[in-house]
C-alpha cells in the first residue's frame, strides 16, 4: 500500500496576499483557486518538481492560527541556486548554514553532504519553509 502525500494545508489570514506570495514571488504552479461563496474558498499551489501541493484558503477547516506552520522543508540539488532564484524573485531567505561539531556553521556544508544545509523562509504569515540540499552535483 503506497501512502502519498498530496495535499498539506497552511493557515493564512488573507489568501490573495499568500497566492501572490507563493505564485507570484516563489513562481510556484497554480493547481486551483475555487470559491463556492463568501464562506468556502480553496486555492492549491505546487512548488516546482514537487508530487505535493500545498492549500490553502476560507473555511477548510484549518484550526492552526496564521503562520503557526513550522519546518517544512523544500528538498533541492543545488540551495546556493535555490536561495538565489528566490531572493530575486523578491523572497526574503536566510543565509544558507550547515550544522557542524553540533553548531550552526554559515554556508554549505564543506563536503556538500546531503541533509546538511539549510536556509529558511517564510510567507508573509510567518510559516516557516526550509530549504534543505539533497543531491548535489558538483558542476
Amino acid at each position: 500500500m503506497d501512502y502519498k502525500l498530496e495535499l498539506i494545508l497552511l493557515p493564512v489570514e488573507d489568501v490573495d496576499r499568500a497566492k501572490e506570495f507563493y505564485v507570484g514571488r516563489c513562481g510556484w504552479g497554480e493547481i486551483v483557486d475555487w470559491q463556492r461563496d463568501e464562506h468556502f474558498r480553496i486555492v492549491q499551489v505546487d512548488p516546482p518538481g514537487s508530487a505535493c501541493a500545498v492549500g490553502f484558503g476560507i473555511g477548510l477547516g484549518v484550526v492552526a492560527p496564521p503562520g503557526s506552520t513550522r519546518g517544512l522543508h523544500l528538498m533541492v540539488t543545488d540551495i546556493v541556486a535555490a536561495r538565489e532564484e528566490l531572493v530575486a524573485r523578491g523572497v526574503e531567505v536566510a543565509p544558507v548554514r550547515h550544522m557542524d561539531d553540533g553548531g550552526w556553521r554559515e554556508g554549505v556544508h564543506p563536503e556538500r553532504k546531503n541533509y546538511e544545509s539549510f536556509a529558511e523562509f517564510a510567507d508573509p504569515d510567518g510559516n516557516l519553509w526550509l530549504l534543505q540540499e539533497r543531491g548535489h552535483v558538483p558542476q
